[in-house]
C-alpha cells in the first residue's frame, strides 16, 4: 500500500482554513466570542505563531488518526505488518500481497472518505466537546458551532486523505 506522508501535512492545513471561514465574525466569530465570553481584542493578545503552530502539529496528529479511519486497507495492513517484515511468513506475505491486488483501490474515493470524517466528527467531537461543555455550563448554542466545525472539518480531511494518500 502506498502511500504520500505528505498528503496528512498539506490535509493538517484544513482545520486552520476552515476555523478562518467558519470563526470570521460574518459567519459564526461573534457567535463564539459571545459565547465563549472573549472580545476580538483579548483573542488578539494570544501568542499567534505558537497557538497557530501547536495547531498545526495537532492537526497532524488528527490526520494520521484520520488515515486509520477512513481507509480500510490500514487496517489489513496492521494485520499482516510483522509477516511483511524482513524475514517474516512468506506464506502470509503472499496472502496480503494477493488481497491487496484485489481490494487495494477499493473505497479509496473522496466521498466515502469523507463520508467516515463525517461519522468521526458526529460520534467522536459530539460527545467529547458536549461532556465537556455541558460541565461547563456552555450554552448548547456553542456546542453546536464547534461541533459543526469538526464535522465539516473531519470531512474534509478524511475525504482528501483517503481520494491521494
Amino acid at each position: 500500500m502506498e502511500q504520500n506522508i505528505w498528503v496528512l501535512f498539506a490535509t493538517a492545513l484544513i482545520p486552520m482554513v476552515i476555523g478562518f471561514v467558519w470563526y470570521h465574525p460574518k459567519l459564526f466569530g461573534t457567535s463564539w466570542m459571545r459565547l465563549v465570553g472573549k472580545t476580538e481584542e483579548e483573542l488578539s493578545k494570544g501568542n499567534m505563531f505558537k497557538i497557530l503552530g501547536l495547531s498545526y502539529l495537532l492537526s497532524v496528529i488528527l490526520a494520521f488518526a484520520l488515515s486509520g479511519l477512513a481507509i480500510h486497507q490500514s487496517g489489513i495492513y496492521q494485520l499482516f505488518a510483522m509477516d511483511l517484515q524482513a524475514g517474516g511468513d512468506a506464506v502470509n506475505a503472499a496472502y496480503f500481497n494477493d488481497f491487496m491486488a484485489a481490494y487495494g483501490d477499493k473505497h479509496r474515493s473522496f466521498g466515502h472518505g469523507a463520508l467516515h470524517g463525517a461519522l468521526a466528527g458526529l460520534f467522536f467531537a459530539l460527545p467529547l466537546i458536549g461532556i465537556s461543555a455541558m460541565f461547563e455550563h456552555r450554552p448548547w448554542k456553542l456546542i453546536w458551532i464547534q461541533v459543526g466545525y469538526w464535522v465539516l472539518t473531519c470531512t474534509l480531511m478524511a475525504g482528501v486523505i483517503c481520494a491521494f494518500y
